[in-house]
């Protein structure tokens, strides 16, 4: 099964005042799917080795002093606030590219995560809705990513600035470019989660 949120725009007629002009809803469909030794003539391609990875103790300690559950496995990286869980793919799914290596890859993503999950109700809360309004999404994976920038250099992952922050960074203000103290309310709320998961360290020395 595939599914897939799909957003479209209401009718006027239907709307009252005060009413989102857009709504969403989730699409469906059923494929069938077979493996590959049930298909003729084809041939698995050539998997690349996967990239070595260095273990940062640094960071491993860091957010296991967070207190806050990371599960490894899949394919995907996400923060899940229902359940207040990190899930990270299987380490060995991390490549490098041009800007960064593997294993930096691996750390930034896991401290992405942190961030988005200090914004849960049992701890700072964070809340866009009332200021971001439809932006909500875009305002909080900003402050994830500068939250991670932070990070990367307080724990010392890269031992440069990295291309790949700047470029996500700019792509979630283009889809905010309406609000010009987007980037000053995002670094606010960054330097919050930033500092919370900081605390966790100190109670526990």
């Amino acid at each position: 099964m595939f599914y897939k949120e799909i957003e479209f725009e209401r009718d006027a007629a239907e709307m009252k005042d005060g009413d989102d002009p857009t709504s969403s809803a989730w699409l469906a469909r059923g494929y069938w799917v077979f493996n590959a030794e049930q298909v003729d003539g084809y041939e698995l391609p050539e998997q690349p080795p996967a990239a070595a990875i260095d273990r940062n103790e640094r960071v491993e300690a860091f957010m296991a002093n967070t207190g806050i559950e990371t599960s490894w496995g899949g394919h995907a990286a996400f923060y899940r606030p229902s359940d207040d869980t990190i899930q990270m793919p299987e380490r060995g799914l991390f490549t490098g590219t041009d800007t960064t290596s593997a294993t930096e890859a691996l750390y930034a993503t896991w401290l992405h995560e942190g961030v988005h999950a200090t914004g849960h109700k049992s701890r700072l809360d964070r809340n866009f809705s009332g200021r971001f309004g439809t932006q909500e999404r875009s305002a909080e994976e900003l402050v994830a990513e500068l939250g991670s920038a932070f990070l990367c250099a307080d724990l010392a992952v890269a031992p440069q600035l990295r291309d790949d922050h700047a470029h996500y960074i700019a792509h979630w203000l283009e889809i905010m470019k309406g609000d010009k103290k987007a980037i000053f309310t995002a670094a606010a709320a960054a330097n919050r989660a930033v500092e919370w998961l900081h605390g966790k360290q100190s109670q526990q020395d």
